[in-house]
């Protein structure tokens, strides 16, 4: 393959996510190539990833369209990383202000960010879903069944996860019996779950009512090409052990990282799995 082929670009980070569109991009013959953040590592065997540094993010994006890259996708979890001053180079530093500015306002602000510079550099941003469409799937019951209890309190959870993403904190909450009994922060959603596990059973008014249940959606107005709320195995584990119902979650909107082993996983935790309609 030349190397002027136009190319797909994953910037990937930790978790299943990166994994699953590089499989769909090579089953689909589509040419592409792996970035990482350096101190973020991707561990994508045979990938053979370009590394860089926010220090350095204009070579950085230089090297993509040397590459060919004219297709970007951001995959995977990363943490903000320390910016170091001795490795800037004189063309990104002139972004610093920028960039600032953008960290200040919050997650959305930064993300915003980073898909304005890549696509002032000519790159097309292109979300997880625009890779691999099953992975987001629409609405419809895929496990269990769903009493009006249930739908009452995803309506309750619904409200609420568009109260946090409004001020940028989450874009997850466990409700049961109407109770908010956790929501998303900055920790995570498995955070979230390990404190439901806590004090569910004995903040239920109904021990007999409803279970109770996590809802997941993005943030109101958020871009969806970066930063999809993502559920898999693991969390429907995690919602089995916190004694939760079931699992809800926005149709279209949601990336699920195992349909078949989440499916599997509730069937045997007798939970629900809902791709609620917004």
């Amino acid at each position: 393959m030349s190397v002027s082929a136009p190319r797909t670009a994953i910037i990937a980070g930790q978790g299943a996510l990166p994994a699953l569109l590089l499989a769909a991009l090579q089953s689909a013959g589509v040419p592409h190539l792996v970035a990482e953040m350096d101190g973020f590592p991707a561990d994508l065997p045979g990938a053979d990833p370009v590394r860089f540094r926010v220090e350095r993010l204009v070579p950085f994006l230089d090297h993509l369209a040397g590459r060919g890259v004219t297709r970007v996708c951001f995959a995977g979890a990363v943490r903000r990383p320390r910016l170091e001053p001795e490795f800037f180079d004189a063309r990104t530093a002139t972004l610093v202000p920028r960039l600032l500015a953008a960290l200040q306002a919050g997650d959305d602000g930064a993300l915003r960010f980073v898909i304005g510079l890549f696509e002032e550099f000519g790159f097309e941003v292109v979300g997880a879903d625009q890779i691999a469409p099953d992975l987001v799937p629409g609405p419809g019951i895929l496990a269990g069944s769903v009493t009006e209890a249930d739908e009452r309190d995803a309506a309750r959870a619904a409200a609420i996860v568009a109260g946090l993403g409004a001020l940028d904190l989450g874009q997850g909450a466990v409700v049961a019996q109407g109770l908010c009994i956790a929501v998303e922060s900055l920790p995570g959603t498995d955070a979230m779950l390990d404190f439901a596990a806590l004090h569910l059973a004995r903040l239920r008014p109904d021990p007999k009512g409803a279970r109770g249940l996590l809802y997941k959606a993005p943030k109101p107005g958020q871009d969806r090409r970066i930063d999809l709320p993502a559920l898999g195995p693991e969390t429907v584990r995690a919602a089995a052990r916190a004694g939760l119902g079931g699992l809800a979650w926005a149709a279209g909107a949601v990336l699920l990282l195992d349909r078949a082993a989440m499916e599997e996983e509730a069937g045997r935790a007798g939970l629900y799995l809902w791709s609620r309609q917004p």
